[in-house]
């Protein structure tokens, strides 16, 4: 009885969490109690005192715990850690843990979530989106601008330029817009649902750019000269980060400027000596202001200090000698400014640095600091935005187009596709919203920013295709109608750029997040960095056994809940998902367990098991993005009509994160560690996750078939127009007209299955562009009534168009080979092929 109330002490005591002095108080009572409880005391004061002597030695302070513990315990977690590049230390000090932090403690705080302040828009933003961003989505006709201009037209550059799209975040007093992480995530989202082209030359010189590392870092002359001309469009930026061989690594980048005296504006300064060789750099081609991430040097010591300066941005004007740009890369048929820049000991001064001569070396943590807004911004905005445009379009195609006098939204198969455009683009919606909520509120997510950019890309190569599997054949001819291509043909550009995918997950996410967002290791890594031994030990004293009472309490979290099913957590009553609260929970109790064994177990190898560490990024993902859909549906009041989306995203991450900690356990690189890892996160196995079945994905892909708010709700934010002679509009429009007209053309069919064969044979064999004989036929029959007619006929029409794909001639496609614009031929009659 002793043994086993000091037994059930102790865990209750790991569990809560109990401090030090507390929890050896709470062990010496229920030693002494368990001595009057059981007759064997010889076992009552021998396991007694095991306990109360650890609970005791994180208490007591002293030279002998010091050096007999944890001296050598340093040593041993010294060989565990991970060795850190420069970039990587420089990386741990950028940015700042919000959310992600709870996530990785193993026990969120679920009132910090709800009660952080949401993504929103003052009237201005709005006003901006209403006016001047529906104004110019007017403008794009993508086709003219990918196939004909190869650029946007001037009037387009010019709007551009004139309405402040340059300056969306500058300052209000530097001649900026002044508007927040939100309005320009909301801007480029809407804009990308009409051109990618025109939404990349929007969202570049408001991301990672000279703009945002002037506002953060420039000098006051810096600021007062350059950012009212950026904001104007009086100067096109671009920044030049990528190099042939070093990727986007700034750390090996051969890019180089060496400090000397030159020349400049008659006047001999001291400056740099910069010769760089830079490709994809968006905007290179007609940027008039040229900012470049280099290493400095110093091999003359005119600086009196090392020969390695370190990485530094500088700004260089593209009217400087030896600077060449203007050649174009077309990177996957979209046609933004992309193209590389090049010089060869191009001489600037001091004051080109940014942030100026005091600045020279800490280019790589401005860049780190201004990428995680960039990076939380524009392309989980492109993701997002092809999301809302393919549930648009492709929920009215499939109810538009009929087989077999059905329409096809109603066969399974199609609903199978639906299903994942209308969940994945809800989701996407909420992840960016919750991460530019952040933003708003001055933090600086790196870790978030990173799982935003590899997911929302993703995802949308995910809508994307399943939009194209439902479209088919209307989708894979190319040609002014097609509302789809763009998008399919932009899916790698997201993918690629700002940290490719694969790099992303598989080396930046958990590798940067379980150290970034741990409440103890990066402590215990300073710690364990410095140079005097014994304040290192003390230091490591005092983090070390927290940290491992951390470990040990999430370990017996993540096996109670999984055998209790959660029961024991108390989780928010809000919205009735309190089930999927608690499965939540016990999975970042185990996520945090894993997280702590892989540092602890594979240390500094993490880097070289890739499978491992991009498996606990798909974890933390798929915690991160459950989070954000019930932050979202928190914000927007629990309506009762997005309940399917909820249940659907949150069954789709859970089902997710369970194969992914699964897999990770069975493929644990230590294969000692994975029976008792497997026994505390699946004590029961894989049970009751198994995601959403058919009728609640029937559900879903109905919500962006069935013309209702919930519909208008997945896709807002997306340019929408019933232009009939518009690509999008042609099918939005064909929509409106077909429920107008949906009884009508229920009655219409059911006559043509019930017909008299005899009397009405040629009815069968009318094809499907002789509308008029249709109508015609079942006005007669007063199938339709006579004030039915001309709408009946509109709709079919509208409906056949639809279904129409461009045709061109021979010389047509040769004229667009020659970039010219090329004769268009819509064939009215079925082709004979």
């Amino acid at each position: 009885m002793s043994v086993l109330l000091l037994v059930i002490s102790a865990l209750v005591l790991i569990y809560l969490g109990i401090g030090g002095s507390t929890a050896a108080a709470i062990m010496a009572i229920a030693t002494v109690v368990g001595l009057f409880q059981d007759e064997w005391h010889l076992a009552s004061i021998l396991f007694g005192g095991i306990l109360l002597a650890l609970a005791l030695i994180l208490v007591l302070p002293g030279d002998l715990r010091l050096n007999k513990l944890s001296r050598p315990l340093l040593g041993w977690v010294r060989s565990r850690l991970p060795k850190l590049s420069d970039t990587e230390s420089e990386a741990l000090k950028s940015g700042s843990v919000d959310w992600d932090g709870e996530l990785f403690s193993g026990k969120p705080k679920w009132n910090k979530l709800l009660d952080a302040r949401p993504a929103h828009l003052s009237s201005e933003e709005q006003a901006f989106l209403d006016g001047p961003v529906e104004k110019l989505c007017k403008m794009l006709d993508d086709w003219k601008i990918t196939h004909e201009h190869y650029d946007l037209p001037d009037k387009v550059w010019k709007f551009i330029r004139e309405n402040g799209f340059f300056g969306l975040v500058i300052p209000k007093e530097n001649g900026g817009m002044g508007f927040s992480n939100t309005a320009h995530s909301e801007i480029v989202m809407k804009i990308s649902t009409r051109s990618v082209s025109a939404a990349v030359t929007v969202m570049v010189p408001n991301s990672l750019g000279p703009g945002e590392l002037l506002m953060h870092y420039g000098s006051v002359e810096q600021k007062q000269h350059y950012l009212p001309r950026l904001a104007n469009g009086e100067e096109i930026p671009c920044f030049a980060l990528t190099s042939p061989v070093a990727g986007s690594d700034a750390g090996a980048i051969p890019d180089k400027g060496i400090v000397c005296k030159g020349e400049w504006e008659g006047k001999e300064v001291l400056g740099l000596k910069v010769t760089w060789n830079k490709r994809y750099i968006t905007l290179a081609p007609v940027a008039t202001l040229i900012g470049l991430a280099i290493k400095v040097y110093d091999p003359d010591k005119l600086l009196g200090g090392q020969d390695d300066v370190g990485v530094t941005c500088v700004l260089v004007p593209r009217e400087t000698e030896g600077v060449n740009a203007g050649a174009r890369h077309l990177p996957m048929n979209t046609v933004f400014m992309n193209g590389p820049t090049w010089g060869t000991e191009v001489f600037i001064p001091m004051d080109q640095v940014i942030g100026g001569q005091d600045m020279l070396g800490k280019g790589w943590t401005m860049l780190l600091e201004c990428l995680s807004i960039g990076r939380s911004i524009s392309l989980p905005a492109l993701g997002t935005g092809a999301g809302k445009v393919a549930s648009l379009a492709t929920g009215s195609y499939a109810y538009t187009r009929e087989q077999f006098g059905r329409s096809i939204s109603q066969f399974e198969g199609v609903q199978e596709a639906l299903e994942p455009i209308a969940g994945y683009t809800y989701m996407m919606d909420a992840a960016r919203l919750l991460t530019s909520g952040m933003l708003d509120r001055g933090v600086r997510p790196s870790v978030p920013s990173a799982v935003l950019k590899y997911r929302n890309t993703d995802l949308m190569r995910e809508v994307i295709n399943h939009a194209m599997d439902v479209v088919a054949g209307r989708g894979v001819i190319t040609g002014p109608r097609n509302f789809l291509a763009r998008a399919y043909q932009a899916v790698p550009i997201g993918i690629t750029v700002e940290g490719a995918n694969i790099l992303t997950r598989s080396l930046m996410i958990f590798g940067q997040g379980a150290i970034r967002c741990h409440p103890f290791i990066v402590e215990e890594i300073e710690a364990a960095g410095m140079e005097d031994e014994s304040q290192a030990v003390r230091k490591f004293d005092g983090i070390f056994y927290s940290h491992l009472a951390h470990t040990t309490r999430n370990a017996l979290r993540a096996f109670l809940l999984a055998l209790s099913g959660g029961v024991i957590e108390s989780v928010p009553r809000q919205g009735n998902i309190k089930r999927h609260y608690r499965q939540l929970a016990r999975f970042s109790a185990a996520f945090a367990l894993m997280t702590d064994v892989t540092l602890l177990s594979v240390g500094g190898g993490l880097k070289a098991r890739q499978r491992l560490s991009g498996r606990m990024a798909d974890c933390l993902t798929q915690l991160y993005y459950a989070t954000a859909v019930i932050k979202q549906w928190h914000e927007e009041g629990y309506p009762d009509d997005q309940r399917p989306l909820v249940e659907w995203s949150l069954q789709t991450c859970l089902r997710d994160l369970q194969d992914s900690m699964r897999e990770a356990i069975i493929n644990f690189p230590v294969p000692a560690l994975r029976w008792p890892l497997r026994l505390l996160a699946f004590p029961l196995g894989a049970i009751g996750l198994n995601g959403p079945d058919d009728r609640l994905g029937a559900e879903v892909a109905s919500t962006i078939v069935k013309d209702t708010p919930l519909r208008h709700r997945i896709s807002r934010g997306a340019f929408s127009t019933m232009d009939p002679d518009d690509p999008l509009g042609r099918v939005l429009n064909a929509y409106k007209l077909a429920n107008e007209t949906a009884d009508m053309r229920s009655r219409l069919h059911e006559a043509i299955r019930n017909r008299d064969e005899d009397e009405l044979d040629g009815i069968a064999l009318l094809m499907g562009h002789q509308r008029k004989e249709l109508v015609d036929w079942a006005c007669a029959q007063g199938i339709v009534k006579a004030d039915e007619c001309d709408k009946l006929l509109e709709a079919l029409t509208a409906l056949y168009d639809v279904i129409r794909v461009d045709a061109f001639e021979g010389e047509g496609l040769k004229a667009l080979s020659r970039c010219a614009k090329g004769k268009r031929k819509v064939v009215e009659r079925p082709p004979r092929d």
